[in-house]
């Protein structure tokens, strides 16, 4: 991503990303479009994975519009999906219709403003309102698929236990690699604790999940998630 520090009357230190919070004014286009492009993906997917999970299902789904509205759209198009037993295939056509609309929507709206804006330089792109983004209108709709995310995915009873025993986890592993270093199996340990504290967070931070339960249950002789 082009995030350059640019010529502007602010502290001297203040670099890249840090030196645009402190001046304002908005990220690189190639920044934007990673942007709404994460935006895009984890709606879309967290969908799917929310009802794989079993803690969302096609009735809750149907309560947001962008979803309801692709939802009857699948249908029209694929009556045979109607059907309780293709259920998973009509998700699967309404995530795609919903996937196809935000990309051409961005696609439509930035080819709008970028004619607006006429921008010709990294400081014109700073300087001007976003440009990569959705219309008005999809705005609204993604506004809303993501509160109801927010709502029934991500604050879902079991999604909250398992990031309380996911916490635990990392704290103990951090505890117990800062007491003895040689748990890591790395060879180049140091002495000096603030490198030791940043090396054991890099350690935790290139783990997997799996990974990082059998460390702990190794260490703690503990096993906290099971299945």
């Amino acid at each position: 991503m082009a995030l350059d520090a640019q010529e502007v009357d602010c502290p001297e230190s203040a670099k890249g990303v840090a030196r645009r919070f402190i001046v304002g004014g908005q990220p690189s286009l190639e920044a934007q479009l990673c942007n709404v492009a994460d935006e895009i993906a984890y709606n879309c997917h967290d969908i799917d994975d929310g009802v794989r999970s079993g803690l969302l299902d096609m009735e809750q789904l149907l309560q947001i519009a962008w979803f309801r509205e692709c939802a009857h759209h699948a249908l029209a198009q694929h009556p045979v999906l109607s059907d309780r037993k293709l259920h998973r295939k009509w998700l699967y056509e309404t995530i795609r219709l919903m996937l196809s609309g935000m990309v051409y929507d961005v696609i439509d709206s930035t080819r709008s403003n970028v004619s607006t804006t006429k921008p010709g330089t990294l400081d014109e792109v700073r300087a001007a309102p976003r440009i990569v983004r959705f219309s008005p209108d999809m705005h609204v709709r993604s506004s809303e698929l993501k509160r109801f995310l927010h709502q029934h995915l991500y604050r879902h009873p079991q999604v909250m236990d398992t990031m309380v025993i996911a916490k635990q986890i990392v704290t103990e592993l951090f505890a117990a690699y800062v007491d003895d270093p040689s748990e890591m199996h790395q060879e180049e340990l140091t002495t000096d604790a603030l490198s030791l504290h940043r090396r054991v967070c890099d350690y935790i931070a290139g783990m997997t999940d799996r990974f990082a339960s059998k460390e702990h249950e190794r260490l703690s002789g503990r096993r906290l998630f099971h299945g």
